[in-house]
């Protein structure tokens, strides 16, 4: 089975001030961190898709193994992301996993137990809600491709049009950065190996 990973790393950081892949975690970035745990997942094909400090992040972040997809659309929601990337998704895939790249917290068994369920769609239920990663079958691009704004994913999900499998995951979801508060506390979190 092919399967395509795609990790969304365009963002302008605007709340921020300064590029979040870039900020520090552990021994290496937010977005290395994220793209460790992607290529562990040994995906067919790893997509990143970069838009704001796009060139800093080229030169800082190890994009080895993966494939870049530059989003010049960035600033209008991550669903510009993804239909980006789906230009470029290999014609073997049979579907793909969805990462952020501001959420080095998940595990790569969370990744392949949504690509086992053999959804259309499958989402992380964790212990205090859904969360990525995400698993989109070839069935379902289609629609993924006509997605628009920051939420286009969540909407697709919820809208009832696809069987949606939530695969139990036995932690709490994965923070993610948007602020400074959020860093700070995902830091306090500590490290997970």
């Amino acid at each position: 089975m092919f399967v395509t990973g795609l990790v969304l790393a365009a963002g302008g950081s605007h709340r921020l001030g300064q590029p979040k892949q870039l900020l520090p975690y552990g021994d290496t970035t937010l977005l290395d961190a994220v793209l460790r745990a992607a290529r562990e997942c040994a995906f067919d094909q790893l997509l990143v898709t970069l838009g704001g400090a796009a060139e800093e992040v080229r030169e800082t972040v190890d994009l080895s193994a993966t494939t870049v997809v530059l989003n010049p659309s960035y600033g209008t929601g991550c669903s510009s992301s993804i239909v980006s990337a789906l230009e470029v998704v290999d014609n073997r895939t049979v579907g793909i996993v969805l990462m952020l790249g501001d959420q080095p917290g998940v595990r790569v068994r969370s990744a392949r137990s949504v690509i086992q369920s053999e959804a259309p769609i499958a989402v992380c239920r964790y212990r205090d809600g859904i969360g990525h990663p995400f698993w989109f079958a070839r069935s379902v691009f289609p629609e993924l491709a006509n997605l628009h704004g920051d939420k286009g994913v969540w909407k697709l999900i919820e809208s009832g049009r696809h069987a949606v499998v939530e695969v139990p995951v036995d932690t709490e979801v994965p923070a993610d950065v948007d602020t400074w508060d959020d860093y700070e506390s995902l830091l306090a979190q500590g490290i997970e190996r």
